[in-house]
């Protein structure tokens, strides 16, 4: 199996190198110091700028006004993303618009496309149910009225959601496979209320009371709804992926510094080895979330493997939340009490590792779902 980028794959890379180069990780107030969330808004000149490089429209097709690139390439610009902190809606904005060109409506596509890709339309989607345990398309009823859609139900934790214009939602109608709904923000019937993330980010619970969608906004292909989870779900991996990297990193140049018994500490083998069992947990999320990616984008191509995507996908999830959770803690010991100074970046890393891991959700859970997979799909 090769896992060599491709040259398109590579340039979107190098462009979100330079385009995050001078976002500084402490640029809004500490997490740990504010009893709120940490701003009311996400970085709008960061998302002007991820814009201005044409990064949000990577995954659209060209008569989007897109790149045309895949799953792979979005996760090679949110590993980025990850290692400064990026606070701008990146994933969920680009994990929805490709929801939409494969799955919407031409009206839909056209009506929120060319401005996602310029950045003037803003996407974000539900994704964890009333209690980020339970599946996300039982939380919303949808039924449907004549040439529309009424939707009642409540998601929570979602992200973004005060500072996007259209928020993708899945429902159920009882029957079939989820449905999955594009809602304006200021969506008669509506409501958001205030909920903070452990990174200190500005969520929000998703009331419906009613609202009512247009057929052409409600996207009924059976599978949609679960290709964005995946997308999601991946994402998020990369996500935990690139934070564990940048984290390491700093760990690597502290205790290269730091001295003991005047030695630098990276020289005691008890530091070395739990180094390295990071540096392999590291390793393991990489080959595991490029396996998943590569699936999801092979999978909408027509190809098969002897497990259905979800598998794949989950694989990465047992790795990422268990790996990134890994990594912040070795980070924290290796540090001392220096990696808990609100002055010094570490707990920020801490933070946003530890919201990842609650949005991956327990590996136990993960593993049970791989299991229910390989009983379903015998290998032999």
């Amino acid at each position: 199996m090769d896992f060599t980028f491709t040259e398109e794959q590579q340039a979107a890379v190098e462009a979100a190198r330079a385009v995050f180069a001078d976002v500084a990780a402490d640029s809004v107030p500490s997490p740990a110091l504010t009893p709120g969330a940490v701003a009311d808004d996400f970085d709008r000149p960061l998302w002007a700028k991820l814009a201005g490089s044409d990064l949000l429209s990577l995954v659209l097709a060209e008569e989007h006004g897109g790149a045309g690139l895949d799953a792979i390439a979005l996760c090679l610009v949110l590993r980025e993303a990850a290692r400064v902190l990026a606070r701008v809606p990146l994933l969920e904005h680009c994990a929805t618009a490709m929801a939409v060109q494969a799955h919407g409506s031409p009206e839909l596509a056209a009506a929120l496309l060319p401005g996602a890709g310029r950045g003037t339309l803003v996407l974000t989607a539900a994704a964890h149910g009333r209690s980020g345990h339970d599946p996300a398309e039982l939380a919303v009823v949808a039924r449907r009225d004549g040439d529309e859609w009424i939707l009642e139900g409540t998601q929570t934790a979602v992200p973004w959601a005060h500072g996007a214009n259209w928020i993708a939602v899945p429902a159920h109608t009882g029957e079939g496979d989820a449905v999955l709904a594009l809602v304006p923000r200021t969506a008669e019937g509506l409501a958001l209320a205030e909920q903070v993330s452990t990174s200190g980010e500005r969520l929000a619970e998703l009331a419906l009371d009613g609202v009512r969608v247009a057929g052409t906004h409600l996207i009924e292909t059976p599978g949609a709804w679960e290709r964005l989870r995946q997308l999601l779900a991946t994402g998020t991996c990369a996500q935990a992926l690139g934070l564990g990297e940048n984290v390491l990193t700093m760990t690597s140049q502290y205790t290269a510094k730091r001295e003991q018994f005047g030695f630098p500490v990276a020289t005691f083998q008890a530091v070395a080895v739990q180094a390295a069992d990071r540096y392999i947990d590291l390793r393991a999320m990489e080959v595991t979330l490029w396996q998943a990616a590569w699936r999801l984008d092979a999978a909408t191509g027509g190809a098969g493997g002897p497990l259905p995507s979800s598998g794949d996908v989950a694989v990465a999830k047992i790795w990422a939340s268990e790996g990134v959770r890994r990594v912040v803690q070795t980070a924290q010991h290796l540090h001392g009490g220096f990696g808990a100074d609100t002055d010094y970046p570490l707990h920020r890393y801490h933070a946003w590792a530890k919201q990842l891991e609650l949005q991956l959700g327990p590996a136990a859970a993960h593993e049970e779902a791989l299991g229910d997979l390989l009983a379903a799909h015998p290998l032999a």
